[in-house]
């Protein structure tokens, strides 16, 4: 079990990406801390992933909301006392504050990105501030 005993915290658990990237660390070995916008679909699968044996805590996030990603970090850092793991799967879309930060053609979308997206990414910045077992994260 390559996860044994490590902790993950998984933004967007709730959907099809997210939900399986928390069901593949479950599987080997991972505490798992689940959340998204949508409290209901993270329970889902947070009881998925306890039925079949494996530890997973599910809580409503806004994964674009700084101070919310903040607080869960530092509430997540003090129960499990480390932070091993963040994994953000969560869609940009229109309903950011000042709207889509990029569009995309079709065409665009079947060849790989040239330069990184621009996006917040509260919960890589959250995580340093709560403090990393060991190193750097992954």
């Amino acid at each position: 079990m390559m996860l044994k005993d490590k902790v993950a915290v998984i933004y967007g658990a709730g959907g099809d990406v997210g939900g399986a990237v928390a069901r593949a660390f479950a599987r080997e070995g991972a505490r798992l801390f689940l959340s998204g916008p949508h409290l209901a679909k993270v329970e889902t699968v947070a009881a998925d992933i306890s039925g079949r044996g494996g530890v997973a805590e599910a809580a409503e996030v806004d994964a674009l909301d700084e101070q919310a990603v903040d607080q869960y970090v530092g509430a997540v850092a003090k129960k499990a006392g480390t932070i091993d793991i963040s994994f953000t799967a969560i869609a940009i879309s229109s309903q950011l504050p000042n709207g889509p930060r990029f569009w995309i053609s079709r065409q665009k979308i079947l060849r790989f990105p040239s330069r990184p997206i621009p996006r917040p990414i509260y919960s890589r910045r959250a995580a340093r501030r709560a403090g990393w077992s060991q190193g750097d994260p992954v």
